[in-house]
């Protein structure tokens, strides 16, 4: 009987210690504590994915070498974009220098900005105010048109402070800005009354924003809030 008895206490010995080897105690004691209530370790955060996308290249800040850099630079927005850019025009110092927001698809086909309807209806406007086009510095936030007209808001803020450096360099004595879209993204501090101030990378310049022909060729109604801002280029011109 003690022989049985013995068998059967060395039995269950042995299955409390391998219930306790299951339960992962498989010690008694060791050299160091052991904190059995902290949380198990989480695993290192996996490294960000990098882009390998080309940074914007710093714009040069001579104008012939501006304009190359927009036009053969590989860090521009418009670079996947399809169409030819269109580059601005007219001359440095100018007395006002327009910003539109994209060429119109009728500017893709002219290769010019503010072309057919809407450019007949801003000659008009320049007319008003004494100005032609040979008096102007054109130019646009995008040289080309992306699909859908749509940018997303990485471009448009990379073409806003591309503008920056456009203007210091066209060194305009005013700014129009034409569209919601240009106003917006070349955001002008002050009073929406008269002239404001346009802050670029060499200075200030008076700005002022309209609508742009375009829409109001198809709301007549909007002519007379443009007249009334164009009348601030008037009153505040050189004489």
């Amino acid at each position: 009987m003690r022989g049985i008895g013995q068998d059967n206490a060395a039995a269950s010995a042995d299955a409390y210690l391998a219930w306790w080897s299951l339960a992962g105690v498989d010690c008694v004691a060791t050299d160091a504590p052991v904190n059995w209530l902290r949380p198990a370790p989480m695993a290192a955060p996996l490294a960000p994915l990098i882009k390998n996308e080309s940074l914007p290249s710093a714009a040069p800040t001579d104008w012939a070498a501006f304009c190359s850099w927009l036009a053969t630079d590989a860090s521009q927005p418009e670079r996947g974009w399809p169409g030819a850019p269109i580059l601005p025009t007219g001359p440095l110092h100018a007395p006002l220098m327009v910003i539109t927001d994209m060429p119109d698809l009728a500017d893709i086909h002219a290769g010019t900005l503010l072309s057919e309807r809407a450019g007949t209806l801003f000659d008009a406007m320049l007319r008003a105010i004494g100005l032609s086009r040979a008096d102007l510095h054109v130019a646009s936030l995008f040289l080309t048109r992306p699909p859908g007209g749509m940018v997303e808001a990485a471009d448009l803020a990379a073409a806003a402070d591309r503008m920056r450096a456009h203007v210091a360099i066209a060194a305009p004595r005013r700014l129009l800005l034409l569209g919601d879209r240009t106003g917006s993204a070349l955001a002008l501090n002050g009073s929406a009354d008269g002239l404001r101030s346009f802050n670029h990378h060499g200075g200030i310049v008076p700005a002022v924003a309209t609508i742009h022909p375009r829409l109001m060729l198809n709301r007549p109604a909007a002519k007379a809030e443009c007249w009334r801002v164009l009348q601030c280029l008037i009153e505040e011109r050189p004489k």
